[in-house]
Formats: C-alpha cells, structure tokens, sequence
C-alpha cells in the first residue's frame, strides 16, 4: 500500500467516524436548537470532511459537504432556525456523503451521477425564512483539485490570518481606515496556513464570540479590514476599536493553547489498531493460555519444584497479557447507541409520532465480538418500541400521557454480566392478544394457553412467524424479527426477557458476556467426563451427606425440591440430562446455577477445579443441543463440553415465573381429590402454642420468598415492598385472619408471591412448612374470611386456604375472572 492510499484509507475511517458523531448531534440540535457547542461541533466536523475530501479530489464529496456547511454557517450565526426540514435535509446529506465513502472504499472511485438536488435543497434551506436584509446566499463551489476554502463572511468571522475576498461585500467602520496606537496584545497562536488544518483549534476571534465578549458583527467587519489590507492580527484590530480588552485577548489565547496541549496529548494516547490484527494476537494469547494451563498442571502432577517457580512466574505474565489484550477489544456501549437517536427521530417522523430517546451507561464496556453480535437485535428492538410501542399523540393524550412518548436505553454491569434495557411507556403488549395470534399461528394449544401465565404469555412475542402488527408495513408485520433477536442474543450466551403492562409500557432486558474469548469457569465431572461451568451462572457450591439429603427433597409429581435456607429448589441430574441413569451417591455435590431468573441445583459426580478456559464454538453436529454452549481444550490437551445454564433449564422444565406451577402441573395426572399443596403456619403471638397449619394451593402461587422487614414501606395506607420493577402490596394472614399481626419480631418476612393478570401480591405467613400431594376433604366450614374450611392433610387439622377469594375481597381492582 502506498503513502497515498494510507491516507484515503485514513480519511476514510475518519470520515465515518465523523459521520457517525452527526448523526447523533443533528437529531442532539434538532432537541437543544440554542446549544452553540453542539452546533459549533457540527460544523467543525463538516468542514473537516470538506477539506480533507478536497485535498484528496472528491470533488462530490467536498460539493455536497460545501452545501451542508453554508447552510450550518448560517445555522451557527443565528440568522437562520433549526427545523425539522433544515434536520433532514443534513442528515440526508449524511446519509449521502456515506454512500460516497462506501463506494470509494470498494471502488477507489465516487459513484457516477449528480447530487443537484441535494444540493439544490441545502441551498434553498439556506435562503427560506432568511430575515430582511440579508446579503446573497454564498453561491456554490466548483469542485477543484486543490480544495480552496471560498469563505462567505460568516465562514471567515473566525478567522485569525487574512480572509480571502468575500463573497458578499461588507461595510468597514472608518476607524478602521486610520488605525492608532494600541496597546500591546500577545501574537495569536495561528497563522495563515491552518485554515484546512482537518485538526485547527478554535480561533481567537471564535472563542471571544462564543465568550459572549463580541457580536457576530463585530468579528466579521475585523476579518473584513484584513482582507482589504490591514496586517494587523485580528486581536490587535478588536483590542484597538475598543470591542475588547487586552486582558480579554490574553485569556483566551491562554485557552487556545490550552485546547491545543489537550489534543496533542489525547492525539498521542491513542492508537488505530487494524481488527484483523487484534483477533490474531486474541487467538494467539488464547494458545498462550492453553500452553500455561498444561504447565500448570504437569508441574502439579510431577512435583517438580524448579518448574514450578517457572510455570507461576508464567501463570502471572500469561495473566496480565490476557487482561491487557482483553482491554484493547473492549468498547463502550456508546459505539452502539450513538446511532439510535438517529433510527428514533426518523421512524417517529414516518409514523407521524412524537418520541424522545435517553441513554444512560453509554461508557459501559463490551469486547468488541459482542458489540458487534447485538447491533441488529438492538436496532430491532428500538424500532419495535417506535412503531410496536409508543402511541400516537392524539391517543397517548386521552389516555392522559404525555404526547411525546419516552425511550430509555440503559446499560451496566451486573454479576459478571452486561444487562441492557430497552424501556418505553407505550400501550405495552396485551397478553390476550398474544395468546388468540399465537394460538391462530398454532405456536400453542388453547390448553397450554390456560396453563400460563401473563409474563409467559408476552415473552410469547418470540416465537418464530408471530407479530400482532395489524398490517404489513416496511417497518413490521411480517413475523419475522423477534426469534431472530432471541436467537441472535443466545448464540452469543446471553438471554432476553420481555415484561409489559399494558396502557404503561414494555421492557425488553438482555443479560450478555462481557467477552467470547477467554472466561472463568468451575470444573465438573460426570460419569468419567468434564464440563465447565461459566463462572457467570455460578452462585455456590454445595456438599450434602445422603442421610441429610433425604431429609432435605421434598418431591412434586416426581420431581425432587431440594430444601435450601427455607427455599425451595429444583435439582437436575447432570447424568439425566445427559442420558445416563441416576446413580446412588453416599455425598451429593450440587451446584446452584442461575438461568435469567430462576435458580436451580445441578447434581454432579465432583466438582474438580476452577479454571481459565478458551472458548471454542460447537461443531454443526453439536450445535442444536441446548444444553452446550460450546466447548474448550483442557490443561491435559483433552476435550471438555461448556453447559449452558439456560439450556439445562430448559431441558428440566424450569421456566420463567412460576416453577411450581409448571411442576405441578407436569407429570402423570393426579387424582381428582388429590392437590398440590403448599404447608405453612400462622402464629400470632410468637410463642408456638397457638401456631395454626394452614395449605394454600400451588396453583395460587407463583413464588416464596424472604423478604427483609426493613424494605417494607407505605402507599395510601397500605404496606407495600419494591419488588421485581414493580410495587407490590402485602398482606398479614394473621392480621386478617385474627385481627393483629404476629409478635415473633423477625426482620425476615416469609412471603407468598401471587399474581392475577399483570398484578403481584404478598401474603406474609409466619413460616413455610412442607410441599406435598395429598387428598383434600373439607370436613368443616370456616368463617374465616377466604379459607375454604378445614381438612385433614398429613394427619393434621389444617385450614385451607383460597387466595383467590381473599384477593376478591381485599383487591377487588387486582382480582379477575379465574377458571
């Protein structure tokens, strides 16, 4: 390559970017029209794009980005406004100017055709609604070969050298005729010849502008006595007509100086590194790792001791080369919403509605595989918010919002982990309407229909050929988008889960891998083979003698409840996911596995070591098992499988919102008279002797948890906690049952979670019990108020319990038809 092309392939690059920052600064002004900074930003980047692209004879390129710059002059000097039209007309040009570049990079060549048009309009834009008196528009440069700079006078208001003549005249003040003595001004900083200069600072006539120190008429009639002869700085000119004083003129040289020191030094921290490069010195330390890793190992078996120092003093560099060509792959999120903006404001303006977009965490950071990865999906999901979401303003009006609807994007951190979460406060999603098209498209059975709950119902929009869009458009309709995105998420080890309440909005949350390439993961062995274990799905280990493991399962309809801290989890057999049979174990070793938001214990045959392993794909053969999410070479160069904690909970049945009902609802038919029940007790007074058992259907139920005391706050009266995005109210059984609440003073509430269509309620009970099938014959009435009567379940007297009524009664707003 020679040095000609190395400086195309330069413009090129920084020509995107450039473009890429418009996009987001345009839709920024169009927002903000009175932000001098964000306008003044726009031009400097326009015009560098001008003058690099005619320093290099893109005679297009520099004639569209010319007629873009007259009309942002006119812009930044206020004698114009920022419309919607003036908005789109640049950001056509954006889109225009990329077109160009693409075409230069495949061909080495501009495309063939004009661009009158876009031409034609930006200098239309530039003389519609000009106010009286205005002298003639700048009139179009010819393209050259030399790329001169053809200033209007607002182009050369900054200028620190001697301006070119101008394009219309400009009246000169007579004390510029006869200049006095003045007082000493420092020199500016820049000449003549820095005009062009794609990386020129702020010129001293600009920055006492920007100051508020001059007016707009003042630095242009100085630039004029220059171009008529006067040799004089233009500092030495404005000091001497009294516009400013000397100390004002050494202030903000002192700034531009200061500018200029900031950009050297953030030009020399950074580097262009080509991609290509990266991924091979990436693979290369993946290698490295692999070597360290059998080192470390070999030396462990062999006990040699010189080796060993060795192999750690290699462990700690292999390390901290890992991290450091991690760092240089990583980008921030940033990169990714920069573009949305943009994507918002011009669906918005198709669809005739009225959207504003905030993002927050834009500096979090991502390797660049992954940021690469979820571009599309992201755009997806965007415009489904634009043209799914948000309602027109006339409807969002009478359904007592605010005309213009909202989009957040946030991103952090979170358990190893990115989440990012795409909010609006539109229609939402209606379950009802979920279920009739996907029962119509035959996704589901009107049986599992009734089987599911709201939550289940909306992440429904997943499916493949599903859409409740009412007509085909070039935006949406024809059921094809969402499964791509839900694809595309998993493929890369993430997961997404879609929430909504309908007439609030709908929030979209993706959990994904910070990186691809190298990861911790736990170790584990079954029947004689290892699997590594992402680190990531990881929340502890457990280690059960079989004696007190039997004591601990309780089971439902077949499948075994392991009781951990008061909760229930569900176990999966590492051998039955597998296809071998369950073997008996004298200790059981369980990893507790989280897959989105549901947790689970893996039994394994050991647990072996945590390790730093390279993530290699799955072969075509492998890659429909969801149970893997790819496989790695281990220290003594043998094979091992990587689980997909998400995959495993899919192959065991543990879905999202409600387990135990998917459980109990699983398996053989029970008998009639048979129920699922849920044990527990109310005791008012603390002391045990006037406990009474009470069941509750698990049916009614869609989680148990341990809530702390202190987290409970009030809502119009009412006890409520923040729980799961949503404020949920609680009720004391004891308070409603015996008319006060317990006295036992834990700071641990124990709480059935219920849910009826898209609302939560808790019920505070004093302590779960047992899970069990059993037979229920009531045998005696109750005036309780919601207990069906008493029955005798498990050889004791016990209340059950119908949550339904008591939520018919209490929450007459939250209760709802139920089969």
């Amino acid at each position: 390559m020679d040095e000609f092309d190395e400086i195309v392939e330069e413009f090129l690059v920084e020509s995107r970017e450039n473009l890429d920052r418009l996009d987001t600064e345009l839709v920024r002004l169009e927002q903000e029209p009175f932000d001098v900074d964000v306008l003044a930003g726009i031009f400097r980047d326009i015009h560098t794009i001008k003058g690099a692209a005619g320093f290099l004879g893109m005679g297009a390129m520099e004639r569209v980005s010319h007629a873009g710059e007259n009309l942002l002059a006119r812009l930044r000097d206020r004698d114009l406004e920022v419309t919607a039209a003036r908005t789109t007309a640049l950001l056509t040009m954006v889109d225009t100017l990329r077109v160009i570049l693409d075409t230069v990079e495949a061909t080495g060549e501009e495309p063939e055709g004009d661009h009158d048009a876009l031409v034609a309009q930006l200098a239309a834009l530039t003389t519609d609604d000009a106010p009286a008196g205005d002298g003639p528009a700048p009139e179009e440069a010819a393209p050259t070969e030399a790329a001169p700079t053809e200033a209007a006078p607002t182009e050369a208001a900054p200028a620190e050298e001697p301006a070119e003549e101008p394009a219309s005249p400009v009246e000169v003040p007579a004390a510029a005729a006869a200049p006095g003595p003045t007082p000493a001004v420092p020199a500016d900083e820049h000449d003549e010849d820095d005009e062009d200069d794609a990386s020129a600072v702020p010129r001293i006539g600009e920055i006492l502008r920007d100051s508020t120190l001059l007016t707009e008429v003042e630095v242009e009639a100085a630039a004029a006595a220059q171009a008529v002869g006067d040799t004089r700085r233009i500092g030495e000119i404005l000091v001497e007509r009294g516009a400013v004083a000397t100390d004002d003129v050494a202030e903000a040289l002192a700034t531009q100086k200061r500018t200029t020191r900031k950009e050297a030094a953030a030009a020399a921290a950074t580097i262009r590194v080509d991609v290509d490069l990266l991924d091979n010195l990436m693979n290369l330390v993946g290698e490295l790792v692999l070597a360290r890793n059998q080192i470390v190992q070999v030396t462990g078996e062999k006990g040699l001791t010189a080796l060993a120092d060795t192999s750690q003093r290699l462990n700690l560099i292999t390390t901290e080369l890992q991290e450091g060509v991690m760092k240089t792959r990583m980008q921030p999120i940033g990169n990714v919403f920069g573009k949305f903006p943009r994507v918002v404001r011009d669906i918005a303006l198709q669809l005739g509605k009225k959207v504003s977009i905030t993002m927050e965490g834009t500096d979090t950071e991502l390797d660049k595989t992954i940021i690469e990865a979820i571009k599309d999906p992201l755009t997806h999901m965007v415009r489904n918010c634009v043209d799914h979401g948000i309602e027109q303003p006339a409807d969002r009006l009478a359904a007592g919002k605010p005309e213009t609807g909202e989009v957040l994007l946030r991103a952090y951190h979170e358990g190893g982990q990115v989440n990012i979460e795409i909010v609006d406060d539109g229609k939402g999603i209606d379950p009802a309407s979920i279920a009739a098209k996907a029962v119509e498209k035959g996704v589901v059975t009107p049986e599992q229909v009734d089987r599911m709950t709201d939550r289940e119902l909306v992440n429904l929009v997943f499916a493949p050929g599903l859409s409740t869009a009412q007509e085909v458009s070039n935006l949406s309709g024809r059921g094809v988008g969402m499964d791509v995105v839900r694809t595309s998420i998993e493929r890369i080890g993430g997961s997404v889960d879609v929430v909504s309440t309908p007439g609030e909005g709908t929030t979209t949350k993706l959990k994904i891998p910070l990186t691809l390439a190298i990861i911790p993961a736990l170790v584990v062995s079954a029947d004689d083979d290892r699997f590594a274990i992402p680190q990531v799905s990881l929340l502890e280990l457990l280690r059960i003698d079989a004696e007190e493991m039997a004591g601990a399962i309780e089971h439902v309809n077949g499948t075994p409840l392991f009781r951990l801290r008061g909760r229930l989890l569900p176990l999966v057999h590492l051998e039955e996911v597998l296809g071998l049979p369950r073997r008996d174990r004298s200790v059981y070793n369980i990893v507790v596995l989280q897959a989105d938001s549901q947790q689970f214990g893996l039994v394994v045959d050991a647990v072996n070591d945590s390790a730093e392993i390279v993530v290699r794909p799955l072969g075509h053969l492998l890659r429909h098992v969801s149970a893997y999410a790819g496989a790695t070479i281990m220290g003594d160069g043998q094979v091992a499988l990587i689980l997909d904690a998400m995959g495993l909970a899919a192959s065991a049945g543990i879905t999202e919102g409600g387990r135990h009902l998917e459980l109990v609802d699983g398996g053989e038919e029970a008998p009639e008279d048979v129920e699922s029940l849920l044990l527990f007790a109310l005791d008012p007074d603390g002391t045990g002797s006037t406990a009474t058992r009470m069941a509750v259907p698990l049916s009614q139920i869609v989680r148990l948890e341990k809530l702390d005391a202190a987290t409970v706050e009030a809502a119009s009266g009412t006890p409520v906690v923040q729980y799961r995005g949503t404020i949920m109210p609680l009720v004391w059984l004891t308070e409603l049952m015996v008319g006060y609440r317990s006295q036992g003073g834990s700071t641990e509430l124990h709480v059935i979670v219920h849910e009826q269509g898209d609302r939560r309620i808790g019920f505070v009970v004093d302590q779960f019990t047992d899970v069990l099938d059993a037979p229920v014959s009531l045998e005696r009435p109750s005036d309780l108020p919601g207990v069906r009567g008493s029955a005798l379940i498990a050889g004791n007297v016990t209340d059950v319990v119908d949550i339904h009524t008591i939520v018919a009664t209490r929450f007459p707003a939250h209760s709802m038809e139920v089969a």
